[in-house]
């Protein structure tokens, strides 16, 4: 033991002596190694003059190259807007749900309250953290999984499971029930001073536990915050209804009134099989073991929920499944690194949309497990995929997102993106388990490996 922690001290001492530092003949070096010629000095006129580095790099190329039609298309109807909000998670979670509510309800004008869930999945988020701090009050203040809980309270941000603890729960209601706020659009002011009343809170909380005070006392404190964060909630979003009235016109022109509670309402859209035992979050983490599955600790809104759980697959599976389940009309839930290589306007995602090391002369040039491990690339907005277009056989070669940032955005609210985009940028995707090969289903048996809630994933 001792000759192994000699030996890695000698080890970091023999690294720290040979570090180097920018001395000059180091910046000597780098000077000497940059010859500026015509073509340098023509790039420099550029880039100093305009701030936009991806206009400059866009790749002429590929323009008009990709088109938006598609051999396999779900009829998916109607663009939402999450606005200036991290609700991607919630809108593409319930347009999932959309088609069944309007051929239930005999009607192509329905869209669901989001508004109604968030406050639902603040407050929940808001108890899930308290009684985080509770049970690690024990715990050093720096402690790795203090830290964490305390750097972010809650957030707009969640994946589909979150979806599914809170419309289990509460249910769901149409948009006229209760729509959107200012505050629900526009969620980073609400969310800050939430968070500084839940630090706050969650700092006494641990404060009294240091103190031997009782756990009754630290539930009733712990109360008192959750009072104030409901207080918050009502004021900025409005106050969730247990029952609602909605009135609204058939496809027959007919006025209709729906009686019910939010929980009935949900349970008379979703199909019986509608769980995490038979809908499936599948994942390409190429960082992991496929044909495992995995569990991150604690990523869930409510204390009795479920976390996030997923099956890890590669790109071919996850593809053989996807087009399966968009011929049998049934769009998926998925998320993606949309910001990489996306052309806004033309609404295409491509990973040859924008050149920037022939722009910049510089190598760009890490697989998908380095941009990950290296924090490069991770999952970071939620769509739902309607359609693939496929070769004469029958290999995919581009699919389409509805997206959930208005009508303006993208090819009328739309993206496509190509088959080789996809390989790079997607992630997750929530698919019912009969689209899955044999291999994949068989490993659903397994138990999950858990992940910490530091997790590169979270």
């Amino acid at each position: 033991m001792k000759k192994t922690f000699l030996l890695c001290s000698l080890m970091a001492i023999s690294l720290f002596s040979y570090a180097q530092t920018l001395d000059a003949n180091v910046l000597q070096e780098l000077r000497t190694g940059f010859v500026k010629d015509s073509r340098d000095v023509a790039l420099q006129n550029v880039l100093t003059g305009d701030a936009n580095i991806t206009k400059n790099a866009k790749n002429r190329e590929v323009a008009g190259k990709t088109d938006h039609f598609f051999k396999y298309r779900v009829p998916v109807k109607g663009i939402t807007n999450q606005y200036s909000s991290g609700r991607c998670w919630m809108f593409t979670s319930l347009n999932v749900l959309r088609p069944e509510a309007r051929e239930m309800l005999q009607t192509d004008a329905f869209a669901f309250s989001h508004n109604y869930l968030y406050f639902w999945d603040m407050l929940e988020k808001s108890n899930l953290f308290l009684e985080n701090i509770i049970a690690t009050a024990h715990k050093d203040m720096d402690d790795r999984e203090v830290t964490v809980f305390f750097s972010s309270p809650v957030a707009d941000g969640g994946v589909w499971n979150l979806f599914y603890n809170l419309a289990e729960k509460y249910g769901v209601v149409p948009e006229q029930v209760m729509p959107e706020s200012e505050h629900s659009k526009n969620t980073r002011q609400m969310v800050s001073i939430l968070n500084e009343r839940l630090r706050g809170g969650g700092y006494a909380l641990r404060e009294m536990a240091a103190k031997g005070v009782r756990e009754k006392e630290l539930r009733e404190e712990k109360t008192t915050v959750l009072k104030d964060i409901y207080r918050v909630l009502v004021l900025c979003l409005g106050e969730p209804p247990a029952e609602f009235s909605y009135r609204y016109k058939n496809k027959q022109g007919e006025t209709v009134t729906l009686q019910t509670t939010p929980l009935e309402f949900y349970k008379s859209l979703v199909k019986s099989d509608y769980t995490p035992a038979d809908y499936i979050m599948i994942m390409n983490d190429p960082t992991r073991a496929y044909y495992r599955v995995y569990e991150i600790k604690n990523y869930r809104n409510t204390l009795e929920g479920i976390n996030w759980v997923y099956l890890n697959l590669p790109n071919d599976q996850i593809k053989q499944a996807a087009l399966a389940s968009i011929k049998d009309n049934e769009p998926m839930y998925t998320s993606c690194d949309v910001g990489k290589q996306m052309d806004r306007e033309a609404g295409i995602l491509d990973v040859n949309n924008y050149d920037y090391e022939s722009l910049l002369g510089i190598t760009l040039s890490m697989d998908k497990k380095a941009r990950i491990l290296t924090r490069q690339s991770g999952s970071a907005h939620a769509m739902l995929l309607i359609a693939c277009d496929t070769d004469e056989n029958d290999v995919p070669v581009k699919w389409e997102f509805e997206n959930s940032w208005g009508q303006a955005s993208g090819n009328k609210g739309y993206l496509t993106f190509t088959d080789t985009w996809f390989d790079e940028y997607m992630f997750r995707f929530v698919i019912h388990k009969k689209y899955l090969s044999p291999e994949a289903v068989k490993a659903l048996s397994s138990k999950p490996i858990l992940l910490p809630v530091w997790d590169y994933m979270f």
